[in-house]
């Protein structure tokens, strides 16, 4: 028996991707991630995060991540897609991809925990099914119980394997988008300094432009700071 955790990293950032991660492990080898320390990715620093990645490679039976994109994002929400479908949509793609897995769990964004798991249910191409909701395919034999709740990361050691997979990526995507630019973007989050006064130093740059999230609310709260320059914001 395979159980699967799935996790994010990025959601509320202004710059660079998303990336949700997932990860399976055998049932009989479940109690090792807590005996490798491996816990929520926010309670570890970086160099423990990195460390348990190898771990983690190890013990796990199958890893898989998808960074989304801020162009992706901005385009979704630009039709109207909510982030948590857009999400959703993405766990769904690795999940398809994933073998033998008999339960998985997922950390949910939305304020009714179970309706993430429901939106992954729907979109997922696999027979999946949530308790007490009657299952996509008949072979309910085989289908995969998707469990969905808030705080999942803190609750099951897979769901906080998952989310240190999607914290490390994502800190290697802003590294080497730091690299690439030549501008040193910090997390990426509203709440950091360095990301904030990179953006605002750099607000003519063109090529810095594809990487934000243009229908966030620091957008628009650096707009009205009177960075005219700040290509395509509010071009839609």
């Amino acid at each position: 028996m395979i159980i699967c955790g799935g996790d994010e990293a990025g959601r509320g950032a202004f710059v660079g991707p998303l990336v949700v991660a997932v990860v399976s492990v055998k049932k009989s080898l479940m109690h090792r991630l807590p005996e490798l320390g491996v816990r929520d990715s926010k309670m570890l620093p970086p160099k423990r995060r990195e460390q348990l990645y190898g771990s983690i490679m190890d013990l796990a039976e199958d890893v898989r991540f998808s960074a989304v994109s801020a162009s992706e994002i901005n385009e979704a929400m630009r039709n109207r897609v909510s982030i948590n479908t857009l999400e959703a949509k993405h766990f769904a793609m690795l999940l398809d991809e994933m073998e033998g897995v008999s339960t998985f769990y997922i950390d949910s964004p939305d304020v009714v925990a179970e309706k993430f798991g429901v939106r992954i249910n729907a979109l997922s191409y696999s027979p999946t099914f949530i308790p007490g909701i009657k299952a996509k395919k008949k072979d309910t034999g085989k289908a995969i119980r998707i469990i969905a709740e808030h705080k999942a990361d803190a609750k099951y050691p897979v769901v906080s394997a998952a989310s240190i997979i999607a914290k490390i990526h994502r800190d290697h995507e802003m590294e080497r988008l730091s690299r690439l630019l030549d501008i040193d973007l910090g997390s990426g989050y509203p709440s950091d300094s360095t990301t904030i006064d990179a953006i605002k130093a750099n607000h003519r740059n063109a090529e810095l432009d594809q990487y934000l999230r243009k229908y966030w609310k620091t957008a628009a709260n650096i707009k009205q700071s009177r960075l005219t320059g700040f290509a395509g914001f509010g071009a839609e």
